[in-house]
């Protein structure tokens, strides 16, 4: 389970709000799966400050965004990473997210980080197969380490290359359809996969209408899993978008919230 990460808003939330959600996911997780804490902040000493937050509240590990705002060379994201770990006390993933950050970590930085044991994964949101792939082929002999798609779509294209699994926004939405994706294609069954791929497929793009993540905000809320607003300044989902919306996750069967979770 991953709390805060950008469908999270982890970095529209203040810090308070941070620890009551990070706090919510660990009572609901309950012991019985790992958490991941999402920290995204562009300070070296905030960044790690979030870090052990996460590791006193009980997460298990750190999906930690690069520096921001400021132009970020590879050798000040070695040196991030690197500072981070070093204070760490609980492992840390690195998210990969540059249409956000505006910072690529690229294939040989990750792979220097892997193999000193400053980080134990990453999370690739770039949609970028390419890239994806040169990471799954820099860190290939590093034990251990794990590769992870934020990219639901390419998911079954990722697994082929080498990659762990996913962690993804429609996960939220309907997440047996990503579990299914995965057990078929690790059960050897690619034409199964694909076809699940497919349906996933249409899915992710239907969630992509309006303002990230409104879209995935007013689905759970047509679920009955939450309310539809987001963090200021961002408002909910267009009015005009949500009966499309509702149309398809009807016709997928996914406006019961307890029907999508089996």
């Amino acid at each position: 389970m991953l709390a805060l990460g950008s469908t999270g808003e982890t970095a529209s939330l203040d810090e308070r709000a941070r620890r009551q959600v990070l706090d919510a996911a660990i009572k609901a997780a309950a012991g019985r799966i790992p958490v991941l804490c999402g920290v995204a902040q562009s300070q070296l000493s905030s960044a790690i400050a979030e870090v052990e937050a996460a590791a006193n509240a009980g997460a298990d590990a750190a999906l930690v965004a690069p520096p921001f705002y400021y132009p970020t060379d590879q050798a000040g994201v070695l040196a991030f990473y690197r500072a981070v770990a070093a204070h760490a006390t609980i492992p840390i993933l690195v998210y990969n997210i540059p249409q956000f950050t505006k910072v690529v970590v690229e294939p040989a930085t990750l792979a220097s980080l892997a193999a000193e044991g400053a980080v134990q994964g990453i999370k690739d949101s770039s949609r970028d197969f390419e890239y994806f792939e040169g990471v799954c082929i820099a860190t290939r002999g590093i034990g251990g380490f794990r590769v992870f798609t934020g990219s639901d779509s390419m998911l079954v294209a990722s697994l082929a290359v080498g990659g762990a699994g996913t962690i993804c926004g429609a996960g939220n939405i309907a997440p047996a359809w990503v579990v299914r994706i995965y057990d078929e294609f690790t059960g050897g069954d690619l034409p199964a996969a694909r076809l699940s791929q497919d349906k996933l497929y249409k899915l992710v793009m239907a969630l992509r209408c309006g303002v990230f993540p409104t879209a995935i905000k007013a689905a759970l809320h047509l679920q009955g899993i939450c309310e539809p607003w987001t963090a200021p300044p961002v408002t909910r989902l267009d009015a005009k978008l949500e009966p499309p919306l509702r149309e398809r996750l009807a016709e997928w069967g996914l406006l019961n919230a307890a029907r999508s979770r089996h």
